[in-house]
């Protein structure tokens, strides 16, 4: 007695593995392969791995803030970014007379009060003073190049320059 099987016999038969799993599985492996590329890389110097991460986009180190090495301050009237700057300028150009210096212009608001009389902001107000007196230095003929401008609200309201030796440009 032979039997004869048909082409559509085999159509009866379940899998012995649904497809489903076979996906699952995959999805597993790729996970347990992830967790021990984690594990792998957690004894990682942090520090390293940021500036790998930073010199693969391009990003580029930032200089230190020069070294202070004189500073002066203009005091202004409360509410107000008016002030005669002229001593500082002076002073200014007397002490950064090397053009290895750089500038720095921190504006100031002193404490509840002194704020912008526009918008009541003492930011806005301490970057208007800070940008009063940088305006000024350069009229006077300091490279903009070499002035930054930085703001502090709420010490006092001044402006202080600082003047900071910042090496050789090359």
């Amino acid at each position: 007695m032979t039997a004869q099987v048909s082409g559509d016999a085999w159509d009866d038969i379940a899998p012995a593995r649904s497809a489903w799993i076979i996906t699952l599985a995959d999805l597993a492996l790729l996970l347990v392969g992830f967790f021990v590329l984690l594990q792998a890389n957690r004894e990682l110097d942090r520090e390293r791995l940021l500036a790998g991460l930073r010199a693969g986009f391009g990003i580029e180190e930032a200089a230190p803030p020069p070294m202070t090495v004189a500073t002066a301050r203009l005091v202004f009237a409360t509410g107000s970014a008016d002030a005669d700057p002229r001593q500082v300028i002076a002073w200014a150009r007397d002490a950064a007379r090397d053009q290895r210096t750089r500038i720095t212009v921190t504006g100031s608001t002193g404490p509840a009060g002194d704020a912008d009389p526009a918008t009541h902001s003492p930011a806005i107000l301490a970057v208007d003073r800070a940008r009063h007196v940088a305006a000024a230095l350069i009229a006077a003929g300091v490279h903009p190049a070499r002035i930054s401008i930085t703001v502090q609200p709420g010490r006092a309201p001044v402006v202080i320059l600082s003047v900071g030796f910042a090496g050789d440009a090359s």
